[in-house]
């Protein structure tokens, strides 16, 4: 993919000559006339590379410069100028410009001082995505994002690993409670011994029970020999019950039994067998109902709810989009046998702004499928599927045809979210969206958000 280019010149003839000799060199390329122009540009495009004058009207190269950084910090930046001092130079540079050329531009110069920058940002992409894998490889947790649930979940984790106390993970299908199961046992004491996952909604009731507790030789028709259960065989490790709310009614007081003494009854023994096992249980299912309705035994509820993680679903969290997209493609990459780089920016608003019912497992769904029909490079809208609601035949959701008015109102949408989610406190929201204070107040104007601090847009 060819990198995109800003020429922000206010000689037109300059521009024109750049403009004409660096499409000549393959890129893509974007004019601005002026600062102004330039910064609107920024805000609508995302660009590999710009090159700005110093000196131009309504707002000046370090202006651009300027916005470069708090916009896009990834994007680089060369200064033209043609007032030939070190201060100028200097200056650029110190406010993170890579490089400066002076007028009058000397197109092989130019070219090289480019294509030294691009493979430079080649490079750096490549050292990021191996600490990213070297970084995926010493954490044995997949729980990635960045939202503030996400920070409260991590933290959750840190407390609740060192203590031997159950462990209720809640939230809608899709969402990663194993990941979560998993990433406490990996933070516990008890790391160094298995961790043994059960569906509880996978295996029928005269199984489970023997499957969880055991059997004795004889307890039933097809119990040839003794088998120790699950409880047993971890040994010091961690059970994660899945889908607890599927448990009947029968096996619940076996279970609550086993958690509260520390004893097994395996199926037709008539002694128990101690056991030493830490149960995590997960279920997207409202438990304090079902315990209304009589389905769910109240005393195994607030056994198993000592500590509580709820983890909401996607679209309650869509800034932890496109983190998850980045490492879903490099993990299907390795499964798949494919080297995509990522999704371009069209594809990740479009994700962003779809309602993820089958949550996590969706969002793979839907990107393993765009990775078989891809170009092998990059995720693009058009590889996105019509429909990406496992079978519901929603469309995507309507949207502005003019890319300048759909990126507007994506903007717009994903401000007032972030707002929401900060209760309307801008210093927060500013951090979370990357940009600086003043930034954001010129985008509530521009996009004519209304709020007040501590209020809802």
């Amino acid at each position: 993919m060819s990198s995109t280019i800003l020429i922000a010149e206010d000689e037109e003839l300059a521009r024109k000559n750049i403009s004409l000799f660096l499409r000549q060199e393959g890129f893509r390329v974007v004019e601005a006339c002026d600062g102004k122009a330039a910064i609107e540009a920024i805000n609508e495009t995302d660009f590999d590379l710009v090159i700005t004058d110093l000196k131009m009207p309504n707002a000046d190269g370090l202006a651009v410069l300027n916005h470069v950084r708090e916009i896009s910090p990834s994007t680089f930046v060369i200064v033209t100028t043609a007032y030939a001092s070190v201060e100028s130079a200097v200056e650029a540079l110190r406010l993170g410009a890579q490089d400066y050329i002076l007028k009058p531009v000397l197109f092989d110069d130019l070219s090289r001082k480019i294509h030294r920058l691009m493979e430079y940002k080649n490079l750096a992409w490549e050292i990021q995505m191996l600490r990213r894998e070297l970084d995926r490889r010493l954490d044995l947790s997949e729980f990635v994002g960045r939202s503030s649930a996400i920070r409260e979940i991590l933290g959750l984790t840190e407390k609740v690993a060192g203590a031997d106390s159950t462990v209720l993970i809640t939230g809608e299908s899709g969402v990663g409670k194993e990941v979560v199961a998993r990433l406490i046992h990996s933070k516990s004491s008890r790391r160094d011994k298995m961790f043994l996952p059960v569906n509880c909604s996978a295996i029928p009731d005269n199984l489970l029970e023997s499957q969880l507790f055991g059997h004795v030789k004889g307890a039933f028709t097809s119990a040839v020999s003794s088998q120790e259960g699950l409880f047993q065989r971890a040994r010091g490790g961690t059970i994660f019950l899945d889908e607890i709310g599927d448990l009947s009614i029968s096996l619940q007081p076996k279970l609550l039994r086993a958690i509260e003494t520390k004893e097994v009854l395996p199926v037709g023994a008539g002694q128990p067998a101690r056991v030493d096992v830490r149960v995590l249980a997960a279920t997207h299912r409202d438990l304090m109902k079902a315990c209304e309705q009589e389905k769910f035994r109240e005393d195994l509820f607030y056994r198993l709810n000592v500590i509580n993680i709820h983890i909401p679903p996607l679209r309650e969290r869509r800034e932890d989009i496109a983190p998850l997209v980045d490492f879903l493609i490099s993990r299907n990459n390795a499964a798949m046998k494919k080297n995509y780089k990522g999704a371009d920016s069209a594809a990740i608003r479009t994700l962003m702004s779809l309602p993820w019912k089958g949550n996590i497992r969706e969002l793979d769904n839907v990107l393993e499928r765009a990775m078989i029909l891809g170009n092998g490079e990059w995720i693009r809208i058009e590889d996105l599927p019509r429909t990406a609601d496992d079978g519901d035949n929603e469309a995507l959701p309507a949207r502005p045809h003019g890319l300048k008015s759909a990126l507007k109102a994506y903007e717009k949408m994903h401000i007032e979210y972030v707002l929401k989610e900060t209760q309307g406190n801008r210093g927060e929201a500013a951090q979370l969206l990357g940009l600086s204070r003043s930034s954001l107040y010129r985008k509530l104007e521009s996009l004519g958000i209304e709020k007040n601090d501590n209020g809802a847009p």
